[in-house]
Parts: C-alpha cells; sequence; structure tokens
C-alpha cells in the first residue's frame, strides 16, 4: 500500500542579524559553541573560558581604559552628573579584572572631583565683587577698617572689595554637597573600595587647599551655625552638622590659620552671648581635640574657664558691693586671660566719661585686692551697654556699643539745636578714626538715627558735624543699636592676618627643633627636616627652607650647634629663666 505523501512546508528562517546588532554577549556565547562543536569533532575537551577572557580583558579592555572613561555621553562624568550607581557598579566591577583598571578609575575618579571642585572656587571669587558689607549685630568687630556706606543699612568698607558671608557659607555647603554625593557613589556604586576613598581624600584636599580662604570660610560657617543654624534642631541633627564641617576640616592642611579665625569668631559669639547652645560649642570643641589634640584647643578651652571665672568674680563682686558703696551705674566685666583671648593686644584707646571711670575703679579696687602681680588692661570697644534716653516724644532703651554710649554721653548737655563736629568727638573720646567713623555711622546713618549728620548723607567725613535727633520715633520700648562692620575680612586684614600666622609659624618651628633636639641631642640635617615635618604636619605643612632659616638662627642663638661632618647638629644645654608677666583684659559692659 503507497503511503500517503504530505507536502512538506518550506522552513522559515529568521533573517540574520547584521554585524553591529549583534551584542558582544551573544558573539561571545555564538563564538564559544563554535569552539566546543570543533574540539567534540576533534574528540578531545579544552576549557576556552579563561583563555579567551584574558584576550579580551588584553585587547578590548586594557588598551581602552582611558577611551571608556572619557566617552561623551556615556563615560565616567556622566554617569556621575547623573548617579547612574548601577553603571558605576558594573565599571568598577569590570576595571578590577585587569591589573590597570583600578589606577586609571583612581586617577580619573580624582580628576573629576578636582574638576568639580575647582568650579566651586571659581564661582566663589566670581561672587567676590562690589559686595557691601553688613550690619553686624555683637556692636563691635575688632579689625574692621573705615566704613562707607550705600544704601540704608549697609557699609561699603575701604582697601579692598571684602567677601560677604553669604559667599563663604554658600562655598562650604556646595563642598559638603559634593562630599556628600561622592561619599553616596562610594557605598553604592564602588562597594566602599579603601583605595576608591584615598582617591576621594586627595581629590578634596587638593582643590580645598587651593582656595586660600577656605580656613576663613569653614570658621565662618561654623559660627553661623552654632549663632543661629542649629535653633530648633536636636541634638542629633545638631551632632550631624558639627560632624560634616570637621569632614571637610580634615582635608585642610593650614589647620594653624583655621584656629586664628575659629578663636576671634569664638571669642566673639562668648563674649556678645550669641551661641545658641553651650552643649553645641562644647561639642565642637571635643570634635577639633580629637582631630588635632589638646595643643590645638588649648587656648579655646581657656577662653571657656576664663566665662566660667567672670561669672564667679561678678557674683563675688556684687557681695562685695553690699558692704561698700556701690558706683552710680551697675556693671558687669569679663575677664579675659591675655593668653587665651586673641584681641587681648589690640586694645582701642577711649576716653571714658568720668561715671564709667568711678565705676572701673571700683571694679579694680575689688580685683586687685583678691590678686596681686596683675596687670588690667580695659577693652571698652569690646564692651555694650543699656542706657535710657529721653526724646521729644518719649523715653527709648538703646542697647550700644561701649564707644557708641561715649559718643551718646558727649550730646547729654548740648542743646537740641547745638551740634559738635567730628574733630570735636575725635579729641574729646580719643577713639581711632576707624572705629569713630563706624559708630558714628550706627548712630546717624543706619536704621535708627540717634543722631543728626550734617550735612546729610551715608557716608563720614572729617568734615561733617552731628547733633542729637531729639525727634526721634520708633514704636519699640527696647532698641539695638547694631554697629557697622563686615563679617570677613578684607585684602589689608587678611595680610595682617597672614603676617601674624607666618610669624607664629616660626616660634612654632623653633620651639620643635629644640624639643626634638633636646630628646635625640644629635641629628642628622635630613633627619631633622624630615621629623620636624612630621611633627608640624598637624598644623601646617612647613617648608624646608623655612626649617633651615630656623635651624640657623638657633645655632646663632647657641641652642644647636653644627658638628664638624657640616652634615650634623648636637644640642647645647642652656638654663634660662623666664618671669612672665600675668596680663588680664576686662570688657565692660554697663
Amino acid at each position: 500500500m503507497a503511503a500517503a505523501r504530505r507536502s512538506a512546508k518550506p522552513k522559515i528562517r529568521p533573517p540574520r542579524k547584521h554585524e553591529s546588532e549583534v551584542s558582544p554577549e551573544e558573539t561571545w556565547n555564538r563564538l564559544s559553541k563554535n569552539i566546543r562543536e570543533i574540539h567534540k569533532g576533534l574528540g578531545c575537551v579544552v576549557e576556552t573560558g579563561n583563555p579567551l577572557r584574558k584576550i579580551l580583558q588584553q585587547y578590548l579592555l586594557t588598551q581602552n581604559l582611558s577611551a571608556i572613561l572619557n566617552m561623551p555621553n556615556s563615560g565616567l562624568d556622566s554617569m556621575i552628573d547623573v548617579h547612574k550607581v548601577e553603571d558605576l557598579n558594573r565599571l568598577f566591577r569590570l576595571f578590577m579584572t585587569v591589573p590597570t583598571g583600578l589606577p586609571t578609575l583612581r586617577r580619573a575618579l580624582k580628576d573629576s572631583i578636582l574638576r568639580r571642585g575647582k568650579e566651586i572656587n571659581q564661582s566663589s571669587v566670581n561672587s567676590d565683587h562690589a559686595e557691601d558689607g553688613e550690619i553686624d549685630g555683637d556692636g563691635a568687630d575688632a579689625g574692621t577698617t573705615q566704613a562707607k556706606g550705600k544704601g540704608k543699612g549697609k557699609a561699603r568698607v575701604q582697601g579692598g572689595t571684602p567677601q560677604t558671608l553669604t559667599v563663604a557659607l554658600k562655598w562650604v555647603q556646595d563642598v559638603l554637597d559634593l562630599n556628600d554625593k561622592f561619599d553616596r557613589l562610594w557605598k553604592e556604586a564602588f562597594e566602599m573600595n579603601r583605595d576608591i576613598e584615598s582617591s576621594f581624600h586627595e581629590g578634596f584636599e587638593d582643590f580645598i587647599n587651593l582656595n586660600e580662604k577656605a580656613p576663613e570660610f569653614i570658621s565662618l560657617f561654623i559660627d553661623e551655625n552654632l549663632k543661629k543654624g542649629l535653633k530648633g534642631k536636636t541634638d542629633t541633627e545638631v551632632d550631624l552638622v558639627l560632624d560634616k564641617t570637621i569632614t571637610v576640616f580634615r582635608y585642610i592642611t593650614e589647620k594653624d590659620a583655621f584656629e586664628r579665625y575659629y578663636k576671634n569668631h569664638l571669642a566673639k559669639r562668648l563674649l556678645f552671648g550669641r551661641s545658641v547652645s553651650d552643649d553645641a560649642e562644647r561639642g565642637m570643641l571635643a570634635k577639633l581635640k580629637i582631630e588635632c589634640g589638646y595643643q590645638f584647643t588649648q587656648k579655646l578651652e581657656g577662653m571657656f574657664n576664663d566665662m566660667k571665672i567672670s561669672h564667679e568674680t561678678m557674683q563675688a563682686y556684687r557681695d562685695y558691693l553690699e558692704n561698700t558703696p556701690p558706683p552710680e551705674l551697675e556693671l558687669s566685666v569679663t575677664v579675659t586671660t591675655s593668653t587665651f583671648w586673641p584681641m587681648s593686644h589690640s586694645a582701642s584707646t577711649c576716653v571714658l566719661p568720668e561715671l564709667l571711670t568711678r565705676a572701673c575703679k571700683s571694679f579694680e579696687h575689688f580685683y586687685l585686692s583678691r590678686h596681686s602681680g596683675r596687670r588690667l588692661t580695659w577693652q571698652p570697644s569690646l564692651g555694650n551697654a543699656d542706657v535710657r534716653v529721653q526724646f521729644k516724644s518719649r523715653k527709648h532703651d538703646l542697647n550700644v556699643s561701649t564707644f557708641a554710649l561715649v559718643i551718646l554721653l558727649l550730646f547729654e548737655n548740648i542743646a537740641g539745636d547745638e551740634f559738635l563736629t567730628y574733630e570735636e568727638l575725635k579729641s574729646a573720646t580719643l577713639i581711632p578714626d576707624s572705629e569713630l567713623q563706624r559708630h558714628l555711622q550706627s548712630l546717624a546713618c543706619a536704621k535708627y538715627k540717634i543722631l543728626k549728620k550734617h550735612p546729610p548723607g551715608r557716608d563720614i567725613d572729617p568734615s561733617d558735624s552731628f547733633s542729637f535727633n531729639n525727634d526721634f520715633t520708633c514704636p519699640m520700648q527696647k532698641i539695638k543699636i547694631s554697629t557697622v562692620s563686615v563679617k570677613v575680612e578684607n585684602t589689608e586684614e587678611r595680610k595682617e592676618t597672614r603676617e601674624r600666622i607666618d610669624e607664629e609659624r616660626q616660634y612654632q618651628t623653633e620651639a620643635c627643633i629644640v624639643r626634638i633636639m633636646k630628646d635625640r641631642k644629635r641629628m642628622t640635617h635630613n633627619d631633622l627636616i624630615n621629623e620636624v615635618t612630621r611633627q608640624l604636619a598637624m598644623r601646617f605643612q612647613p617648608n624646608p627652607q623655612d626649617i633651615k632659616k630656623r635651624i640657623e638662627t638657633l645655632i646663632d642663638r647657641e641652642y644647636l650647634e653644627r658638628c664638624e661632618d657640616r652634615k650634623s647638629y648636637n644640642y647645647l644645654v642652656r638654663r634660662s629663666t623666664v618671669f612672665p608677666l600675668h596680663m588680664v583684659n576686662l570688657v565692660l559692659k554697663a
């Protein structure tokens, strides 16, 4: 019986893909399959995966590492910008398979951080043009130059264009945001690799130290947060903010410059009672001590100790006045030790009225009877006063700086239509020109015009004259007259600060050399340079040439001697007695 014949349907094959449409995975699988079939036909079993993988790593990956990272739309920077964590992790794992992959990736990441950081630095520089000063609510700001104003309550500072507080805060915040971004990538994409973390730190350290104002900016950021930025935050949130600022602080090499700025800002917060939280202040101090050691925070802790002792001293003074005729006004004094506080050696002169002088003499008599061998220096530029002033409509309680109080008291017996010239005010008070112009501008040109300026205007000139504004009105009973000042240093002040820092570094370098030589007795030149550099690196990065100059100075002063081989030094035993003079400064608060 003949079998039934069936017509076979033609087998439809899918169209063959073009080579450009075939994925690398499909190519790899097809190639492996063909090789396995060849080996099967030959009757042998050969492992082909590892040899083929090595070929691909050598010719496709190793020779194209930089090309992969620098691809315009899918390279490393593009993936970082849009936060492609999975792609970055895949890239990291791929580069880890070849010996040169990780070093190449580290360099690329460091360059990416450095480029982004330079943009942040450039942005802060571009913002540092034609900026006005600000009204400083603390009532005094040491070291501020003559103020000239454009706009109500504003002041332009001569001798250079100062950076505003906003620029400093924005720079630090941008650095913190960039650090947070790369910290997340390190945890999520780069599997917390320590080598990658090291390249991150190098990149941040390089661009942060390219900004010469970084120590001042970081101190300003901490100052602003400790004054008002922490209001309403929990202890955990406060600790988080302080930890972030410490993270940026670790990157700066000039930690001694930061210490100077931080000391100035801390002094104002303590003297003017502007700290939000005493616990936050001490918490920040504890973090700095962990980072830099006890020597770094010794003077800062001394400032806190002075505030505590001053409180106890004032309580004892009030007890003393119960058995002694008190002065006509109530006086509050903060006693500061000259070696701890930054403004101790720059007291501004001022002729105090008889009323204030008698009150000061009363406290001096009490204090010196309790402490012998101390010298007291009054600091009127750092004080403030509450005074009740009678105007035509009503009385107002004004909170003013001590200098402003001295100026106002000169108008006490002056008729409303009479005036005092600038030169008369200067000769009567002996207040320096820069301070006198600042405080006159605060009293006559700012929001609350207690004095009238003739001729009217916002600038203070030596040819101006002033009269009491008896027609002043304000709905508030208590008014704070803030002092015109700038928040950050101008060019001249920054130059002066740099000179003081360089001078202090000379002393620190000499002390370090003597301390090392006293312990070692004899050292070669190179070993001494290396050891001094290592010990000073916690505060600043010393220049070997500067260390060499300090060694020569110590040889001239017979602390060291050069050995016969001309390559080593010996320590010379010396006997010296130092009799320190204990100076105490007093801040007047009437």
